[in-house]
């Protein structure tokens, strides 16, 4: 999928929705929305290779170690988080790998959270 082509995406249900309006040039669909919510991930790939997508969207990191991917015709993008403020704040990684994924590829997407703020200590007792 070149970044000239419109390729359909599958949303896996663990990825947050907003991320659907960064994928501008290309057509989006929600597997739950397809009845897909309950599918294991080799059911899921199986049924989007079926129907045709092209590119499955998750944010599901085991994925490449939980199915055989090698035969597979779909792209797959993986996302490190599905936190959507993280995927927000940064979300060219995120395009650019749906916009280059090709027929069978696996690409991780590692988006950095933001660091933890720790509360000040409370001030001690005397």
């Amino acid at each position: 999928m070149r970044s000239s082509s419109v390729s359909r995406v599958l949303f896996d249900v663990n990825v947050p929705r907003p991320v659907s309006r960064l994928l501008t040039g290309h057509a989006v669909e929600f597997a739950d929305q397809r009845g897909w919510r309950e599918l294991t991930n080799g059911d899921l790939l199986a049924a989007a290779e079926h129907d045709g997508f092209d590119v499955l969207l998750t944010a599901d990191t085991n994925l490449r170690y939980q199915q055989k991917l090698a035969m597979r015709r779909i792209a797959i993008v993986a996302l490190s988080t599905n936190a959507w403020p993280v995927i927000g704040a940064n979300p060219d990684p995120v395009v650019r790998a749906v916009d280059t994924a090709s027929p069978g590829s696996y690409q991780d997407v590692r988006l950095a959270r933001p660091p933890l703020r720790r509360r000040p200590a409370p001030p001690p007792k005397s």
